[in-house]
């Protein structure tokens, strides 16, 4: 069911939330900007983007893939500013702003630890690097060309095409809908999209489609996070499952999973409006997973 209390049937046309599924196509946008020689993938953050503890010695490319050590902004203090209004629009900046001049969680290069606020920053490079707002880049450069008529980027929900799903979490042994502020997320979480989409979505980055073959084989050099989702390796933007690449993506009652695998031409896409289970598992991805090995086995 999209929405339990209203007995509203899912249904497949319905725009769902990526999560953090919205990360590879904000990377995808830093990758082709490296490609066209607008930005370097070791330029430094600073050069962008002021106040950020390291941002020196941070690079474009530590912010891809995750090795930057920046502080995210899922703190206490905006976690205090979100209950005080789950209902607050809160800008690219002032999401960024959380996470300025906090300690650094490790030396930049020295860590592989999962962050939103790295992908958040790289949204705001996208922004200063082109002189455009987030969304138009997205929508000129991405969206509009692979056709993706039923994917965006959006902060504010009232946008937000009816009927679409509700998100539930486990909440002291309930399911209870949770807030839809998609606002919190950035560039790092905030887009909506359709199944159909999301499929020809992750075939294209899993194929390198939008990019250079050189920068595809940087994009997909990695290593395993040491903190964070359960991804074999995790390159720039997209990780590797068996196989598999793509990304999946939680938050606030919705988890998804989108993944293509180059040498059998397969691609799965999971999306599920139950986030925070009880036993802490991933609904999305273990449903991608289990349907990954089941093709596996029969052949």
């Amino acid at each position: 069911l999209a929405n339990i209390d209203e007995n509203l049937p899912t249904s497949t046309d319905m725009q769902w939330p990526l999560r953090s599924l919205t990360k590879s196509y904000t990377v995808t946008l830093i990758l082709q900007l490296a490609d066209e020689g607008i930005i370097s993938l070791d330029d430094t953050l600073d050069q962008y983007v002021d106040g950020v503890t390291n941002g020196e010695q941070i690079t474009i490319r530590e912010l891809a893939g995750m090795q930057a050590g920046i502080a995210d902004y899922t703190n206490l203090e905006f976690q205090a500013v979100f209950v005080e209004d789950v209902d607050r629009l809160f800008t690219l900046d002032e999401l960024n702003d959380f996470s300025m001049g906090l300690p650094e969680l490790f030396a930049p290069g020295e860590g592989k630890v999962y962050s939103n606020v790295a992908i958040n920053l790289l949204g705001k490079v996208v922004e200063i690097a082109t002189g455009q707002d987030f969304a138009t880049v997205l929508e000129e450069r991405i969206l509009t060309p692979l056709g993706q008529s039923g994917t965006r980027y959006i902060t504010d929900v009232t946008t937000w095409t009816d009927p679409h799903p509700t998100g539930y979490s486990t909440m002291s042994g309930t399911l209870e809908a949770q807030p839809d502020n998609l606002s919190i997320y950035g560039p790092a979480g905030s887009m909506i999209a359709t199944l159909d989409d999301t499929r020809a979505w992750v075939e294209a980055i899993a194929t390198g489609e939008f990019l250079s073959a050189a920068t595809q084989a940087q994009r997909t050099s990695g290593a395993p996070l040491q903190a964070g989702p359960p991804y074999d390796i995790y390159g720039l933007g997209m990780g590797e499952t068996g196989g598999y690449w793509g990304h999946n993506g939680e938050g606030f009652g919705f988890t998804a999973a989108m993944f293509h695998n180059p040498e059998t031409g397969v691609s799965i896409v999971v999306f599920m409006n139950a986030s925070d289970t009880p036993n802490k598992d991933h609904p999305a991805d273990q449903t991608f997973r289990a349907l990954a090995a089941a093709l596996a086995e029969a052949g």
